[in-house]
């Protein structure tokens, strides 16, 4: 990667790829909070009421995450668009190698929302009657 030269320009088209990702995101997670204050009334059983809390709780969470993920990516711009006022068009390594780090962040991440989407269509599948 020491003699490839990358773009700003390059690097914040992925970043706006992420952006709206997680605001699909946080869209989808209103939603899933609307169903659970929906069984919420519904149940009584401890078992269930334990799991809503799992959820409920899991989806607060992955807000933070998203939040924190926005966060870093703002704070990225904010850097490029500093080395953009110098002139300076192309990062330097060190930049360049935290975005990579981020993107297999954002992966991982990914992953990681996919099975709570999963597990929680399969409680809903259980529970919504």
């Amino acid at each position: 990667m020491e003699n490839t030269l990358i773009y700003d320009l390059d690097l914040h088209f992925e970043h706006k790829q992420w952006e709206r990702e997680l605001e699909f995101w946080k869209d989808e997670l209103k939603t899933f909070k609307n169903r659970l204050s929906e069984l919420i009334g519904r149940y009584e059983d401890q078992k269930v009421l334990a799991k809503l809390e799992h959820y409920q709780n899991e989806f607060i969470l992955h807000e933070g995450v998203i939040n924190d993920l926005k966060e870093t990516i703002e704070e990225h711009e904010s850097n490029m668009a500093e080395h953009s006022k110098v002139g300076e068009e192309a990062l330097d390594v060190s930049l360049v190698e935290k975005h990579v780090k981020f993107r297999k962040k954002m992966e991982a991440q990914r992953q990681i929302y996919a099975e709570l989407k999963k597990d929680f269509f399969e409680f809903l599948t259980e529970y919504w009657t």
